[in-house]
């Protein structure tokens, strides 16, 4: 019974609480500031945005950043100016690597022959070598290696500029690679200038310590 009087108690002290609040709220106004809040943060849907088109204008560049010198001068068009193709072009097309022409056989055989008979001929007075021409030595790579015993023998134990004259008198230097026995630089001037190719027969003589006379006996030309 006492447990019933005090549930009642405090249930009329809670309404009153109540009663009281809300007339406190209705005082100062704050159901309405509550209610303008909650609507002021609510998302408002967003119109779709009109993107505009860009309308794409043709400009003509060749007036931009034109100088002073050239500005009375009509402008170029670079669309007619033809594309220059890289590189060097080659001075003979039967360099070209994918074209090489190989001498056949007899006919090799045939130019050393010819070049060690002239040999013979020049004497004994200055030492010689014949060195046949292989497409290594007259195309791509231009390296001419020379006969091991010769160069031990007879030419100079470091790298050193050599001189090769040829029959007409013309000078060529060409770089000695000792360590390598061979020519280097300058070698493949030499080559292209007397338009040399495979299966030429060559007649190197020593005339002087750096200087070589070279005789050149042809793979496709007649014995004279």
């Amino acid at each position: 019974m006492v447990e019933s009087k005090k549930m009642l108690a405090y249930e009329e002290s809670r309404l009153k609480r109540l009663e009281e609040n809300k007339k406190r709220m209705e005082e100062l106004n704050l159901t309405k500031l509550a209610q303008a809040v909650r609507n002021a943060t609510s998302p408002k849907p967003s119109p779709m945005k009109k993107v505009k088109q860009r309308v794409r204008q043709e400009v003509d560049l060749s007036t931009v950043r034109r100088s002073n010198r050239v500005a009375d001068k009509p402008p170029p068009n670079y669309r007619e100016v033809p594309v220059e193709p890289m590189g060097r072009p080659r001075s003979y097309q039967r360099r070209d690597l994918l074209n090489r022409v190989y001498a056949a056989d007899e006919d090799r055989r045939y130019a050393i022959e010819r070049a060690e008979q002239l040999e013979s001929e020049l004497g004994a007075d200055f030492p010689s070598f014949v060195k046949p021409m292989l497409q290594s030595h007259v195309t791509g790579g231009f390296w001419l290696g020379l006969p091991n015993h010769f160069c031990k023998t007879h030419l100079p134990k470091r790298d050193e500029y050599i001189t090769l004259i040829d029959e007409n008198g013309d000078k060529s230097e060409t770089k000695y690679l000792a360590l390598k026995s061979g020519l280097s630089g300058g070698w493949r001037g030499f080559a292209i200038d007397h338009e040399l190719v495979d299966g030429d027969a060559l007649v190197f003589q020593l005339i002087a310590p750096t200087k070589f006379k070279v005789y050149i006996i042809r793979v496709n030309q007649a014995e004279d």
